[in-house]
Protein backbone atom coordinates (compact mmCIF):
# COMPACT_ATOMS: atom_id res chain seq x y z
CA UNK A 1 0.00 0.00 0.00
CA UNK A 2 1.39 3.32 -1.05
CA UNK A 3 -1.54 5.49 -0.08
CA UNK A 4 -0.41 8.94 1.07
CA UNK A 5 -1.34 9.69 4.65
CA UNK A 6 -0.93 13.07 6.27
CA UNK A 7 0.65 12.63 9.69
CA UNK A 8 -0.58 15.11 12.25
CA UNK A 9 2.08 16.63 14.49
CA UNK A 10 0.92 15.38 17.90
CA UNK A 11 3.44 17.61 19.67
CA UNK A 12 1.20 20.55 18.79
CA UNK A 13 -1.68 18.84 20.59
CA UNK A 14 0.04 18.41 23.96
CA UNK A 15 -1.09 20.54 26.89
CA UNK A 16 0.41 20.70 30.34
CA UNK A 17 -1.61 20.50 33.55
CA UNK A 18 -0.14 21.91 36.72
CA UNK A 19 -1.38 22.65 40.21
CA UNK A 20 -1.56 26.31 41.19
CA UNK A 21 -1.92 27.62 44.73
CA UNK A 22 -4.90 29.95 44.93
CA UNK A 23 -2.84 32.23 47.22
CA UNK A 24 -0.52 32.90 44.24
CA UNK A 25 -3.33 34.13 41.98
CA UNK A 26 -4.32 37.77 41.39
CA UNK A 27 -7.01 39.07 43.76
CA UNK A 28 -9.79 38.88 41.15
CA UNK A 29 -9.16 35.20 40.45
CA UNK A 30 -8.55 34.38 44.10
CA UNK A 31 -12.02 35.65 45.01
CA UNK A 32 -13.56 33.44 42.30
CA UNK A 33 -11.85 30.32 43.67
CA UNK A 34 -14.05 30.29 46.75
CA UNK A 35 -12.66 28.08 49.50
CA UNK A 36 -10.32 26.10 47.21
CA UNK A 37 -6.67 26.15 48.20
CA UNK A 38 -5.41 24.77 44.89
CA UNK A 39 -6.68 24.82 41.31
CA UNK A 40 -5.26 23.49 38.04
CA UNK A 41 -3.94 25.41 35.06
CA UNK A 42 -3.83 24.07 31.51
CA UNK A 43 -1.02 25.46 29.34
CA UNK A 44 -0.02 24.92 25.72
CA UNK A 45 3.51 24.02 24.63
CA UNK A 46 4.54 27.69 24.45
CA UNK A 47 3.45 28.24 28.05
CA UNK A 48 0.28 30.19 27.30
CA UNK A 49 -2.42 29.52 29.88
CA UNK A 50 -5.52 28.11 28.24
CA UNK A 51 -7.72 27.43 31.26
CA UNK A 52 -8.01 27.37 35.05
CA UNK A 53 -10.21 24.66 36.53
CA UNK A 54 -11.19 23.45 39.98
CA UNK A 55 -9.62 19.99 39.90
CA UNK A 56 -7.09 17.83 38.07
CA UNK A 57 -9.64 15.41 36.66
CA UNK A 58 -11.61 18.27 35.12
CA UNK A 59 -8.41 19.66 33.54
CA UNK A 60 -7.75 16.32 31.84
CA UNK A 61 -11.36 15.95 30.68
CA UNK A 62 -11.37 19.49 29.29
CA UNK A 63 -8.14 18.88 27.39
CA UNK A 64 -9.30 15.58 25.91
CA UNK A 65 -12.69 17.00 24.90
CA UNK A 66 -10.78 19.58 22.87
CA UNK A 67 -8.54 16.97 21.20
CA UNK A 68 -5.47 17.73 23.30
CA UNK A 69 -3.20 15.22 25.01
CA UNK A 70 -2.77 16.35 28.64
CA UNK A 71 0.36 15.63 30.65
CA UNK A 72 1.10 16.55 34.24
CA UNK A 73 3.78 19.08 35.16
CA UNK A 74 5.36 18.58 38.57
Amino acid sequence: MNTPFEMKNDADRIVYVKAVDVADLPDKLRSQAGDLEQIYAVHDASGQQLALVADRKLAFVLARENDYMPVTVH
